[in-house]
């Protein structure tokens, strides 16, 4: 057990985590050669095809280690060069496992790093030569430190033509607070410097804790880290052992819910999931429980023994939503699938939550919560591929805590929810700290940017050539294309990371369209005071763009502040009911086109006029 070494690798997004851990799974021979294939642990197609990582995967390598006679190059061109290794016939007790968990880069993923981290005694930092240092690279340190983890810095990309290997170099290790000698270079498309790598991490990270002399004493305790579900399995947990050993055949109990459940199986991830006769204290496997029910597993409950009296382990803090949307099915005859196949991605990616609504026009449907805009991107994807649901997505609003005239204080999760204006004594929003990186000669751009965005310059630093920026700014500002703006104006080459704040008092009001004088919940939204005028004249435009034409002339009004801002009508349907009269006194045309006025308006007044909005219209305007 002394010889084992849990680790993960964490990073900016785009630095080249998973490359490393293809790197990684060639040389210890996890995978064979015939079976590689880049990015072999983003196993989810969405993230092969975005070529992003979205979950952490778990895998196991045991590595023998060896003398490397030409280091130079492991790959090149895509082909491996065949490594002249020399073994040392060294003893099975220099054989080791390391345990690798492969972490996300994007921010709204960072729950899935913190869990990862909890399951792991180290971490590979890891930069890349070209970019350097950026604003993720400090939020995941962070964590990392944290966590009580061992830091190991590592500059990737190290082959590219591009490469500032001096620059990034120094930056890491002044970051880090270690000497440059402390800091690797590798490239995980060569292989280059992986190896050194690996011993660093056999040499730097500890053995895991709770384990003494190659045994643990206790009964088994094992931490959930994730799970997933299977049809014909169960639910199958992640976990990482921590106390004990535990077996197939075993009863079993989850600490918070107080479930009893045999293991089915348990097993290791080589990175698939492998069935093994025994997990123990300090390993990472998973067990089959063959629970079908939602709700009794959860990520940072303990595993104990069934009548175990030992103490359930320190889990996770419950992720805070950040960003609100409903989903709907087109179909309300998909709202029993749609509910099924939430319940069962909840089990894949606990970081969301929902709850039943119903949305008026658009029917019954689920309130979400999110991480952030990636995240909800994400979810809705894996809903329509992996499930083959059309969906009505609305648009991501934010929470905010209104209190009313009478004192009344609540909780206020869309738009459509929002008290009318005369009821509202004050608003207060959450907001942010951000993270700038950008090199100098953008600040000019950004700046202005910045005071568009209601946002405030904390601290300014040096990184050699580059800027750290760190702002406040409210959290609905973040939303509104941020992001977008940021890489637009820096050319790409800026990068951004942020953490929440506390709630903040704001200067909001709520935005109705109104359709034939009555509001539309769906289009309702919160919009600064300042931009109300602009926001309503857009959002009006835009729909009198896409409204289809009834028989009477319908207006289109964008409503706030107890007032009527912007105004537009959308003509109606004109038939000609003149058109087989020829020649003849005027009058007669006219008698009929008074008839015909006559019976739009009585159409209207009898309540059979109401404007009828196709669901292709919701479509366009709550999904931008």
């Amino acid at each position: 057990m002394k010889n084992i070494r849990n680790f993960c690798i964490i990073a900016h997004i785009d630095h080249g985590k998973s490359t490393l851990a293809d790197r990684l799974l060639e040389i210890t021979g996890t995978i064979p050669k015939r079976k590689m294939q880049d990015q072999v642990l983003d196993s989810m197609e969405l993230e092969r095809e975005r070529g992003i990582t979205i979950k952490m995967t778990p895998v196991r390598m045991v590595y023998h280690p060896r003398e490397i006679l030409n280091p130079k190059s492991l790959i090149l061109n895509g082909e491996s060069q065949g490594l002249k290794i020399k073994d040392k016939g060294l003893s099975n007790s220099e054989c080791f496992i390391l345990n690798l968990i492969d972490t996300p880069g994007h921010i709204d993923f960072s729950y899935e790093v913190s869990r990862a981290m909890k399951a792991v005694e180290g971490a590979i930092l890891l930069v890349d030569a070209t970019q350097g240092v950026q604003a993720q690279t400090i939020s995941v340190l962070g964590m990392a430190r944290e966590a009580g983890l061992t830091i190991i810095p590592a500059v990737n990309k190290i082959d590219a033509p591009l490469a500032r290997i001096p620059e990034t170099k120094k930056q890491i290790a002044e970051l880090c607070g270690l000497p440059e000698s402390a800091v690797l270079l590798v490239s995980g498309k060569t292989g280059e410097g992986v190896p050194e790598l690996l011993q660093a991490v056999i040499d730097r990270v500890p053995a895991p804790h709770g384990v003494s002399d190659g045994e643990a004493a206790g009964e088994f305790r094992g931490l959930v880290f994730d799970f997933k579900y299977s049809n014909h399995a169960g639910v199958i947990v992640f976990l990482r052992s921590f106390d004990g050993t535990t077996k197939g055949g075993d009863k079993l109990r989850f600490a918070a819910s107080e479930q009893a459940f045999m293991a089915l199986e348990v097993g290791i991830f080589s990175p698939e999931e492998t069935p093994v006769a025994s997990l123990s204290a300090g390993e990472i496997g998973y067990i089959t429980t063959g629970i079908k029910e939602p709700g009794i597993a959860s990520v940072g409950d303990t595993i104990l023994s069934a009548k175990g009296r030992e103490r359930p382990l320190p889990g996770y803090d419950r992720p805070k939503p950040v960003v609100w949307a409903s989903i709907y099915p087109e179909s309300q005859d998909d709202f029993i699938e749609l509910r099924r196949a939430i319940d069962r991605l909840r089990l894949s990616d606990s970081s969301f939550t929902y709850e039943e609504e119903s949305g008026g026009l658009l029917g019954r449907g689920f309130r979400c919560g999110f991480l952030g805009m990636l995240h909800l991107e994400i979810i809705t994807e894996r809903l329509r591929r992996e499930f083959n649901l059309s969906l009505v997505v609305t648009t991501p609003s934010i929470t905010y805590e209104v209190v009313t005239r009478r004192g009344k204080r609540e909780v206020v999760y869309s738009a459509a929810r929002f008290p009318d204006y005369g009821e509202i004594a004050e608003v207060y929003e959450p907001w942010v700290e951000a993270r700038i990186i950008t090199p100098s000669e953008y600040l000019p751009k950004l700046i202005p940017m910045l005071f568009d965005h209601e946002a405030f310059v904390k601290v300014t630093e040096n990184f050699g050539e580059r800027n750290l920026l760190v702002v406040e700014m409210p959290l609905r500002e973040l939303m509104r294309g941020f992001f977008d703006d940021v890489k637009g104006l820096s050319s790409g080459f800026a990068s951004l990371s942020y953490n929440i704040l506390e709630l903040r008092k704001a200067d909001v009001v709520k935005l109705e369209l109104l359709v034939a004088e009555e509001a539309v919940p769906a289009f309702s939204r919160i919009v600064s005071r300042k931009r109300v005028a602009q926001d309503a004249e857009s959002a009006v435009e835009k729909l009198h763009g896409i409204l289809p034409r009834q028989l009477f002339a319908t207006k289109i009004q964008g409503f706030a502040l107890g007032r009527i801002i912007s105004s537009r009508t959308v003509r109606p349907m004109a038939k000609d009911v003149t058109g087989y009269l020829y020649g003849g006194d005027r009058t007669r045309k006219m008698k009929l086109w008074q008839q015909q006025k006559e019976g739009k308006k009585r159409l209207k007044a009898e309540g059979k006029g109401r404007v009828r909005i196709p669901h292709e219209v919701f479509v366009n305007m709550v999904q931008g």
